[in-house]
């Protein structure tokens, strides 16, 4: 018998699940919950299989919240349900060590094939192979990654770009010709740099710039 813990904010929808699983002859409803801290505080108590948790939900979102019960739990497994699954959202169900996705509007055969498929330590993502999975971890991992950068450094990914070239002595002309920007779009990001950094002068530009250029190549 496979037990389920549901979560998800929408009464009917819940009720919806819980009547689809109650006809199921090998899966049975041990607790429910409306959003993810009432998911965090019944869990246990409920000693479920899986959690069929929903994504979006008020206060805490589904993968926060089974995330912070799989840094505990390492055997419960979860299959996530949402009306969007794109690869941002298969992504957040991977961070959060989830086994599968499935769509709000899938068929109940197919529902019931997921259940099945993630409590017996399978993975369940419509059309996806473990290489692209992984490729989709990749790949979200980097994008996050730069947005760190971007957060501690002040600034964006052009900015940078074009602050590297400035640390080369390169024109504006130079660099608008390089990255195929025009002239107005490098000096419009050059003044926003030289804002940020309180920077009060072309020299006082080049010579940030450089510095910046070699810190970049000591990491």
């Amino acid at each position: 018998m496979i037990k389920v813990f549901i979560a998800d904010d929408h009464n009917l929808f819940r009720e919806g699940i819980i009547t689809i699983l109650s006809k199921a002859k090998d899966i049975k409803v041990v607790g429910e919950a409306e959003d993810g801290l009432e998911l965090i505080s019944k869990y246990s108590e409920a000693e479920p299989d899986i959690i069929l948790s929903d994504i979006s939900m008020p206060g805490k979102s589904g993968p926060d919240s089974v995330r912070l019960i799989t840094n505990k739990d390492k055997e419960i497994k979860v299959l996530f349900l949402s009306q969007y699954t794109g690869d941002d959202y298969i992504y957040s169900v991977l961070q959060a060590r989830g086994s599968g996705l499935i769509s709000k509007n899938a068929l109940m055969d197919d529902l019931l094939l997921a259940i099945r498929t993630v409590a017996s330590g399978g993975k369940y993502f419509v059309g996806k192979s473990e290489s692209e999975l992984e490729a989709i971890i990749n790949r979200f991992s980097l994008i996050k990654k730069k947005e760190k950068r971007e957060n501690v450094n002040g600034l964006t990914k052009k900015e940078e770009e074009i602050l590297l070239l400035v640390s080369e002595n390169l024109s504006s002309k130079e660099i608008a010709d390089k990255l195929k920007l025009s002239i107005r779009t490098v000096d419009s990001h050059r003044l926003s740099i030289i804002s940020k950094f309180q920077l009060k002068s072309l020299p006082g530009l080049i010579s940030f710039a450089q510095e910046y250029a070699r810190k970049i190549k000591e990491k």
